[in-house]
């Protein structure tokens, strides 16, 4: 891996878009749980954050928007979890709603911030040089501890996740996979950087970000190589979080995480959803224009 610029480079002003702050689906606090083996879900109903605990510390994946940072605080500590003992800061994507809390998260536990490469400039400016966007700063500017690339893996605590580059969303998109162990058994674990063509961004022509619509093809093919058992992913909707995690508190069995299929299934419905917009762009249709969607990194 390698290492990135220091954290006290001044942050510019800020100039916060609103709308950013205003998740499409109900995003209301939810009880921190076990999902399986030593992954815990301390997130909200729709912006999610997963803790991955081992005996040498703990990796903490994606901090939400900065006002949330605090409930997923408590949703660690009420696990029982120690902030110290956060040893590294992953991220699925550098939009705000994964690391609007990540400078408050970083000041917190001293951990290290650990971004995809193509992310780490993006992070560092707080979102101003982000392809959807005006210019604006939208959340407190990160400066990564280490970058790193497709195919590299994190490891601490006889825990290995593995990065995979899944561009598109955002020119550093991580989707990143790991193995859990349950009453002897191991399981493939992904976690699904969003695959979710940007609102108003253009897949054809796009000036910007040029090699977009072949970042989102190689992303599905990625995603599409990859086992899974259980499927997880960057926002609760994704992989229906309220309905799991209620059915695995009334203890239903198998664990209701183990998905295969509804891995299988939302990696084909974001794929037709890309090639459906890429055949309109493609035959003529009207470009969606290039206007930054307000809808944060949803």
């Amino acid at each position: 891996m390698r290492g990135s610029a220091q954290r006290d480079t001044p942050s510019p002003p800020q100039r916060q878009r609103k709308s950013l702050y205003n998740p499409p689906y109900p995003n209301d606090p939810v009880q921190p749980f076990r999902i399986i083996g030593n992954i815990y879900y301390v997130g909200m109903a729709n912006y999610t954050s997963f803790l991955i605990t081992t005996p040498e510390g703990h990796i903490l994946l994606d901090t939400a928007v900065d006002s949330m940072a605090p409930i997923i605080r408590k949703n660690i500590e009420q696990l029982g979890f120690h902030l110290p003992d956060i040893k590294i800061i992953l991220q699925a994507h550098a939009h705000v709603d994964h690391v609007g809390g990540l400078a408050a998260f970083q000041e917190w536990t001293g951990a290290k911030v650990l971004v995809m490469a193509q992310d780490a400039s993006v992070l560092a400016d707080g979102g101003q040089s982000d392809f959807r966007g005006d210019g604006s700063v939208i959340w407190k500017p990160v400066r990564a501890d280490q970058t790193f690339h497709d195919g590299e893996k994190v490891r601490l605590g006889g825990v290995t996740l593995a990065a995979h580059l899944t561009a598109g969303h955002t020119k550093g998109c991580t989707t990143w996979s790991a193995v859990a162990e349950e009453n002897g058994r191991k399981y493939n674990v992904v976690f699904v950087c969003s695959m979710r063509v940007n609102e108003n961004i253009p897949l054809v022509g796009n000036t910007k970000y040029p090699g977009v619509a072949e970042d989102f093809a190689r992303g599905f093919k990625t995603l599409k190589s990859l086992p899974c058992d259980v499927f997880l992913a960057s926002h609760g909707y994704m992989f229906n979080l309220e309905e799991k995690r209620k059915r695995w508190e009334q203890g239903a069995r198998p664990n209701p995480f183990l998905d295969p299929e509804g891995y299988r299934a939302h990696v084909a419905d974001y794929e037709n959803a890309f090639l459906d917009q890429l055949q309109k762009e493609r035959g003529g249709a009207p470009s969606p224009g290039s206007a930054p969607s307000g809808r944060g990194g949803v």
